[in-house]
């Protein structure tokens, strides 16, 4: 893994342990010499991790579109920044970027990525690690949510590994480093097993 694309909210949420485990993230990357794939927004928990591995003399690469640089104001000091003319474009072109993906805490926008990412990985359009940073236990309700519709019968149990969970940014780190995609099974329980 060269590059790591990273969703994260646009708000630094109410916990320190939130910013810390962003900047954590940010020195992890500088650590293993990768780069950070982001959403380009010098504000939240975008912005911390961003600075952290500039500061770093890391290389960043923001993606946003022209619609939302007033809201979420770009960043302006990035290594990179490309400018797309959609959010369908933002998350393609991370996807294109990357070769992982970590979730920080975050909200609506970062639930929806992150679990876009997860379906693409569900249906092949790729095969990389996704990670869940669960800073103070913020990601084990989505967890029990996932494990919740394992048991009910609407995600392959062989399937639930897609989403590598961790509070400890390194460790993440090298079980992504260390993931090996499941094996391809039939996702449709009324469809026959193919021979």
């Amino acid at each position: 893994m060269k590059r790591i694309c990273v969703f994260a909210g646009s708000n630094p949420g109410v916990h320190t342990a939130f910013s810390q485990s962003a900047e954590q993230l940010g020195y992890e990357l500088l650590a293993r010499k990768m780069d950070l794939v982001y959403g380009g927004s010098k504000l939240g928990l975008m912005g911390r991790v961003a600075n952290t591995v500039l500061n770093g003399g890391g290389h960043v690469i923001g993606v946003m579109p022209t619609g939302l640089f007033r809201g979420e104001i770009v960043h302006t000091s990035l290594s990179e920044l490309h400018e797309v003319s959609s959010m369908h474009e933002r998350k393609a072109k991370m996807n294109e970027l990357a070769d992982g993906f970590i979730a920080l805490p975050g909200g609506y926008g970062t639930f929806e990525e992150i679990f876009e990412v997860v379906s693409w990985g569900q249906i092949g359009i790729h095969d990389k690690p996704i990670g869940l940073l669960n800073v103070k236990g913020y990601y084990t309700p989505v967890m029990e949510l996932v494990q919740h519709a394992t048991e009910a019968g609407f995600i392959p149990p062989t399937e639930t590994p897609l989403l590598i969970c961790e509070s400890d940014p390194a460790v993440l780190l090298d079980r992504m480093r260390d993931y090996r995609p499941p094996a391809k099974v039939n996702k449709w329980s009324e469809l026959p097993e193919e021979k």
